[in-house]
């Protein structure tokens, strides 16, 4: 039988895993820390936690989770996002909030305690005139924004 463990791991070695197994995103840029979750030994998922990239929500309360990527092993996605919230905490944060975009179930997250807050529209993407910016893929797709915390 197989044991899964919340595990440190560094920003980098969290990105390479992201690289590899993230279905739709590149890492992040940055990050306040990083999580690991090992089966038997070995590396089966990550979480990236950094500030909210949304500039209205980066109150110093909140932190956002960024990145989680799995290798598909059963409940390390919400065993990440569990630690994660509990670190959180730890460090003095009083929510912390994800996005799933359209066609992801959530499923995760409400294992782990998370409430959807809010749907938000799509939208065409970082890209303007004033400051271009490389499509990533995930233009024009509908997000729904989860929190743990404060009300949660």
């Amino acid at each position: 039988m197989s044991h899964l463990q919340i595990t440190t791991v560094r920003f980098r070695k969290a990105c390479d895993f992201v690289t590899a197994w993230h279905r739709h995103h590149r890492p992040p840029v940055g990050h306040v820390f990083s999580l690991g979750v090992s089966c038997d030994g070995v590396l089966v998922g990550v979480a990236i936690v950094g500030h909210p990239v949304a500039r209205r929500l980066d109150d110093r309360q909140t932190l956002e989770v960024t990145r989680t990527a799995t290798d598909g092993t059963s409940n390390a996605n919400s065993m990440l996002y569990g630690a994660a919230w509990r670190a959180a905490k730890a460090l003095g944060y009083i929510r912390l909030i994800t996005y799933t975009q359209d066609g992801e179930s959530g499923a995760s997250l409400r294992a782990a305690g998370y409430r959807v807050v809010a749907e938000r529209p799509a939208r065409p993407g970082w890209d303007r005139p004033s400051r271009p910016r490389t499509p990533t893929g995930t233009e024009n797709i509908q997000r729904t924004l989860w929190e743990a915390g404060s009300a949660a």
